[in-house]
């Protein structure tokens, strides 16, 4: 298929997306979205990465209430981001929102976040897969490589499927999730049915909602929890990002987002649930402690799954954690590809980020110079000598956890300020869609990056000593300051190129004349 051609209406006359490289249109469904967004959030990695956290020295048996509120608050968030997804599709989602709704400087702050946060999350999700592969290929094959062939080979593969159609991915996304669904609701529904562990199916202590603000160790343990349980949506909102790719974005997009929000939601409930049935409430805090003789965290879901299906459904379920990490990663890949393609065709990096395979219109220049930039930090690493779970893994991880977050609090307001101050769309305005809602989750977002700040020593773990850890806020604000510098600089050196600043989207989404926004805005 040729490379698609756009545009973009701004102002009548005025098309700053004329004639720039178009992702591959129709590429993928509804359920293609759903897939690639909800891979993103990594049900299998989140479980056995934080799970154990949220129950060891978060909320305890309580985890499964702090996973209800966590679903609540996200649900609220993306109430109004897809009031945006309706009316505005492009492939930066919350680039081109933000410059929306709070004007073009604090957009490409927040784009520049972003991209800094896909950037960093695959390479840190890469780091993981590397850490699982290397420890299960040594356990069960025997053979002893050093971990950064295996980065290499998942940077490599996931180079090459990013090649192609997005479709494609979408497949392989769609077969690793399937996976990991089915094994996790094995074991789920295996303990279910047979009522639970030695204290039966907990539903009261496990489902209070109050149990989301009490933690093992007081109120610091309640906010060790909810934080890592917001840690295991990361990545759902990159619905948004398909919206060029995908049939009817304006239907596909908003629904794909709040499946994939309360899909992942109710999941993960009802898995925490019968994981803390399943190993009783006492010992499911003592278990993953490491406080029972030779178990850890990841016990939580062995002993289970082997009480239940046998051994050999153990050495399945550690195959798919790998699987299942690879898939994150090459989710990530694409978040971070259309992220500097969105913001190259504005030509605000090289431009040649802006080109579209002239087959698969996929963005196969940002995808390759993601692929650097992976290899590159991976590479970083493992030259400093440094392990890959317990530093690139974590420390990558929180750099862009705190990047997304700030990212996703001024989505939430850019919504109230796109509808209600410039007063666009008012057949869509709401008083609870369009404003109580992006405000109530904007004031959480904000809470959750209060409680990253208060307790990133302790999810940082052995990490927390290293220099990359003390520099995180730095690089941060960095970023954020370096994008509003840089905005302000073309306001007053090149309108021109200001005028463009996350005003590329699809042209039948576009914004028309008379939802114009002056170009100093």
């Amino acid at each position: 298929m040729a490379v698609q051609r756009g545009e973009a209406v701004e102002d009548a006359g005025q098309r700053p997306g004329a004639g720039v490289d178009r992702l591959k249109a129709d590429s993928v469904g509804l359920a293609g979205v759903v897939f690639m967004a909800v891979a993103a959030a990594a049900p299998i990695t989140a479980m056995t990465g934080n799970l154990p956290i949220v129950v060891g020295q978060g909320n305890g048996a309580g985890a499964p209430a702090a996973y209800v509120f966590v679903t609540v608050v996200l649900t609220v968030f993306s109430v109004g981001y897809v009031a945006m997804a309706r009316h505005l599709t492009a492939a930066g989602a919350f680039y081109g929102y933000i410059s929306h709704g709070l004007g073009r400087v604090v957009g490409m702050a927040s784009g520049l976040l972003a991209v800094l946060a896909y950037i960093v999350f695959e390479a840190a999700v890469v780091g993981f897969f590397a850490y699982a592969l290397r420890g299960l290929v040594a356990a069960q094959l025997g053979v002893e490589l050093p971990w950064g062939w295996y980065a290499a080979l998942g940077l490599l593969v996931i180079g090459i499927l990013a090649w192609f159609d997005v479709h494609l991915t979408a497949r392989v996304l769609g077969v690793a999730l399937v996976l990991e669904v089915t094994v996790l609701g094995a074991v789920s529904l295996a303990v279910l049915f047979t009522g639970g562990g030695p204290d039966g199916l907990v539903a009261g202590e496990a489902l209070d909602p109050l149990n989301a603000f009490r933690g093992v160790g007081g109120g610091a343990g309640a906010g060790l929890g909810l934080f890592f349980a917001f840690c295991s949506w990361v990545g759902f909102e990159s619905t948004a990002m398909y919206g060029e790719e995908s049939r009817d974005p304006k239907r596909v997009v908003p629904r794909a987002t709040l499946i994939s929000v309360i899909g992942v939601g109710l999941f993960y409930v009802f898995v925490s649930w019968m994981i803390v049935s399943g190993n009783g409430t006492r010992r499911a805090v003592d278990v993953a402690n490491g406080l029972v003789p030779g178990k850890n965290g990841n016990s939580l879901f062995f002993d289970p799954l082997g009480a239940h299906f046998g051994g050999w459904a153990v050495t399945v379920f550690q195959w798919l954690v790998v699987s299942g990490s690879f898939a994150c990663a090459m989710a990530f890949h694409q978040c971070a590809a259309r992220y500097l393609y969105a913001i190259g065709r504005e030509g605000f990096l090289h431009p040649a980020l802006g080109r579209t395979h002239p087959r698969h219109g996929s963005p196969h220049v940002a995808s390759v110079v993601q692929s650097v930039i992976g290899a590159a930090l991976v590479g970083g690493f493992l030259v400093a000598g440094m392990d890959p779970y317990a530093h690139l893994y974590t420390l990558l991880a929180l750099l862009g956890t705190m990047a997304i977050l700030i990212v996703q609090t001024l989505c939430s307001f850019a919504v109230v300020g796109y509808f209600h101050v410039q007063g666009r769309h008012p057949g869509t305005r709401h008083w609870f869609r369009t404003l109580l809602a992006p405000l109530l989750g904007g004031v959480a977002m904000a809470g959750v990056v209060a409680l990253l700040v208060v307790h990133r020593d302790a999810a940082a773990g052995a990490a927390a000593g290293t220099l990359l850890f003390r520099l995180i806020p730095y690089l941060v604000i960095g970023t954020f300051l370096g994008g509003i510098g840089l905005a302000l600089w073309l306001r007053a050196r090149r309108p021109e190129r200001y005028a463009r600043i996350g005003r590329i989207i699809l042209e039948d989404a576009a914004e028309r004349a008379d939802d114009a926004a002056p170009v100093g805005a």
